[in-house]
């Protein structure tokens, strides 16, 4: 049985790709990677495995497929939803464009 590569955005996979060769962390732990994507300023990686934690253990076992890029729409509103379960304490809050 073939496995098949989970398809991710692909400023995603840029970002794993960073916080997995800085070796920093387990890929594993989850919320190292997490805060190791918000320091490196991969804060759509960040905001994307945040909520979309099934996808992202799945594709650790399965491999990531580059897919289309988030778009800025679906960024703001991952943000604004980080921001509401996090209490808006988040290394991003100062992030603007």
């Amino acid at each position: 049985m073939e496995r098949t590569k989970v398809p991710i955005p692909a400023d995603v996979v840029e970002g794993l790709e960073a916080v997995r060769t800085s070796g920093k962390t387990n890929m594993l732990a989850v919320p190292r990677a997490i805060e190791l994507a918000f320091e490196m300023e991969h804060h759509a990686t960040a905001l994307w495995v945040h909520e979309n934690r099934k996808q992202y253990a799945e594709g650790i076992f399965r491999g990531f497929e580059a897919a289309d890029r988030l778009d800025e729409d679906a960024l703001i509103e991952m943000a604004a939803r980080f921001l509401d379960t996090e209490g808006g304490e988040s290394g991003c809050a100062d992030k603007q464009e």
